[in-house]
């Protein structure tokens, strides 16, 4: 039986290669890209069976070069970064693995809403410089703490269900918006404008389509209590990125902790860089050991699925 030809297109470290090695067998071989080297990701896609899809744009072009292409298996819950009419024309399945990384994610959020709350890296700088002592006091005007804060989860899946006991632990009160009332919630619902203005903290916690693209933009921050922390783990696209500039340094917002951008990867003379109350991270909120070890089983599992012909886990298109 000629094996499986699997491209893993993401950079891989010793121990994620090392675990990749460990899911090749008898019938599956996986070739990792990294992202930025188009010139092998086009040779070897040129006989793959499958693309491991983690978060460079899978593009028609991509898609176009590789004629026995059956399976894109995105690792991870987003498919936005995938051209889902390209691969429909194509009939090539499409699927993704929710929960894999949302323990990952979840505890993602709570750094990054400390970190912005307690200006963490600031403070880091600080110290670092040997300035941890000599700093100006007004910085302590503009902390605080989780407790007594009311946080509004924007979206109320996996992550947001795992954020919201954590938060509630440390004293906050949490309100949720979603399509509608979930059954069994740890926190109340309210519609997105109710949330936006009854909430200090707003963290988002749902996919980019076209109905949520720049869900905050300039009226919602506008809507928002004067000093919230805005907090996205989700997607860039969901947030109107001159809004959001506009909001923390004008004072509407206080802090902002951001693992994800309108434009990845961030522009060097992104202003967002600039700001001393925004906490950032490269999109890696979901980069874990563990996630990686959750996400490579079911890839793999839905390899096996293309070729024994069963349904497969997640399927989107």
């Amino acid at each position: 039986m000629a094996k499986l030809r699997a491209v893993f297109h993401y950079a891989a470290s010793a121990g994620i290669a090392a675990r990749l090695a460990t899911a090749e067998n008898d019938w599956l071989s996986i070739e990792s890209c990294d992202e930025g080297d188009d010139t092998r990701l086009f040779q070897l896609m040129a006989d793959a069976d499958v693309l491991w899809h983690v978060l460079k744009p899978a593009t028609a072009e991509i898609i176009a070069a590789a004629p026995n292409l059956r399976l894109i298996q995105k690792i991870g819950v987003g498919v936005n970064t995938i051209d889902l009419d390209c691969a429909r024309a194509r009939g090539i399945t499409v699927c993704n693995m929710p929960g894999t990384n949302s323990q990952a994610v979840a505890e993602a959020t709570v750094l990054l809403l400390l970190s912005a709350l307690r200006r963490a890296a600031t403070f880091h700088d600080a110290t670092r410089r040997g300035d941890g002592w000599r700093m100006d006091p007004a910085i302590f005007d503009r902390i605080g703490e989780v407790a007594g804060r009311t946080v509004g989860l924007v979206g109320y899946g996996e992550v947001g269900r795992r954020v919201g006991p954590v938060l509630r632990a440390l004293g906050a009160r949490v309100l949720y918006t979603a399509s509608g009332p979930k059954p069994g919630a740890e926190a109340d619902w309210r519609d997105l404008p109710g949330l936006l203005a009854e909430s200090d903290v707003i963290s988002l916690h749902l996919p980019l389509t076209p109905e949520t693209a720049n869900i905050l933009d300039a009226a919602a921050f506008a809507a928002m209590k004067p000093g919230a922390v805005l907090i996205n783990t989700a997607r860039g696209g969901l947030v109107d990125p001159d809004a959001l500039y506009h909001a923390l340094t004008t004072g509407r917002l206080l802090a902002a902790g951001l693992d994800v951008f309108a434009d990845e990867p961030i522009a060097d003379n992104e202003p967002l860089l600039a700001l001393e109350n925004v906490a950032l991270m490269p999109h890696v909120a979901w980069l874990t050991p563990e996630t990686f070890d959750r996400s490579i089983d079911i890839a793999v599992q839905n390899s096996r699925r293309l070729l024994d012909g069963g349904d497969f886990l997640y399927q989107v298109a």
